[in-house]
């Protein structure tokens, strides 16, 4: 309970900046120190005149983001501006993000147990937003974030989602031209990032996968390719990708399936998934270079 208590300054000057541990389209993160308590922090410093956002979205997002009170959500501790800039203290996630796990470690995918045990916290973690009444709506590796000790949060939920909402056109033609691979209907795609390593038809042009997504049959695990997955696995992919989002099961009923039994603790997690693994700036550092 004391954690809850603590004041997070509001201001650049009571924080010293480290190295960047993540990137987006128009915001960095950055490893960071809060000076009056002396506790490291992530910071993400989200530009303003890159992303041509209205001021008053992002504000009434990062809000929404404080408010967050979920094991499986990542919140934030405050927010400020400074500049044309906006900045978000949030918990340092020192695993990162399964994206940078993924290409640095594991290229062609994850175990089905690990990506059970991801899966079902990310689920209860969407179980929360959906319940009062948020939707996530950018939910992929790289937003599913891992802290020292194993525990799964999502990430980049409030300030990104502040960017589908602007009413600018150019910025909604970017971020749609950004991540098509993970537009509805395939609701639950990140699964498949999971499994292969990649995000479905990410080999084609941005346009093409719009259309292949809209026209051809949802992606799925293939039956002879796939051997290593389990049917339960199969089936519960299947699921989520039927294109009537009516016939979709909910998150909550989604962690009924049995696919999920074999999930394990956040401390598998950690031992499978993070030792051995180089801190995480080093990391990024090194996914920068290649």
């Amino acid at each position: 309970m004391e954690k809850d208590k603590k004041k997070y300054p509001i201001g650049p000057e009571h924080y010293t900046i480290y190295e960047e541990v993540g990137q987006g389209v128009s915001a960095s993160v950055y490893r960071a120190l809060c000076n009056p308590l002396n506790e490291i922090v992530a910071i993400k410093i989200l530009d303003f005149e890159r992303c041509n956002s209205d001021l008053n979205n992002i504000s009434r997002e990062a809000q929404t983001m404080f408010l967050v009170d979920h094991p499986n959500v990542l919140k934030s501790h405050c927010s400020f501006v400074k500049d044309h800039n906006l900045w978000v203290v949030m918990p340092y996630m020192a695993g990162g993000s399964c994206l940078h796990i993924l290409k640095l470690a594991h290229p062609d995918g994850f175990g089905e147990v690990v990506i059970a045990t991801i899966l079902r916290e990310v689920l209860k973690g969407l179980e929360y937003l959906h319940h009062h009444g948020h939707i996530h709506r950018d939910i992929k590796a790289g937003n599913i974030l891992i802290d020292a000790r194993g525990a799964i949060k999502l990430g980049d939920f409030g300030v990104s989602a502040c960017l589908f909402d602007s009413g600018d056109r150019q910025r909604m033609r970017n971020t749609f031209v950004g991540t098509p691979c993970w537009m509805a209907p395939e609701v639950m795609e990140q699964l498949h990032e999971l499994a292969h390593g990649h995000a479905p038809f990410s080999k084609y042009p941005p346009m093409k996968v719009l259309l292949m997504t809209l026209q051809n049959a949802p992606p799925s695990l293939d039956y002879d390719r796939d051997k290593k997955f389990s049917k339960s696995f199969k089936q519960m992919i299947a699921s989520c990708l039927v294109k009537d989002p009516s016939k979709r099961p909910s998150s909550k009923k989604l962690l009924k399936h049995s696919f999920f039994k074999q999930a394990k603790s956040n401390e598998y997690i950690s031992r499978t998934l993070l030792e051995g693994l180089p801190p995480l700036g080093e990391r990024i550092k090194a996914l920068k270079v290649h």
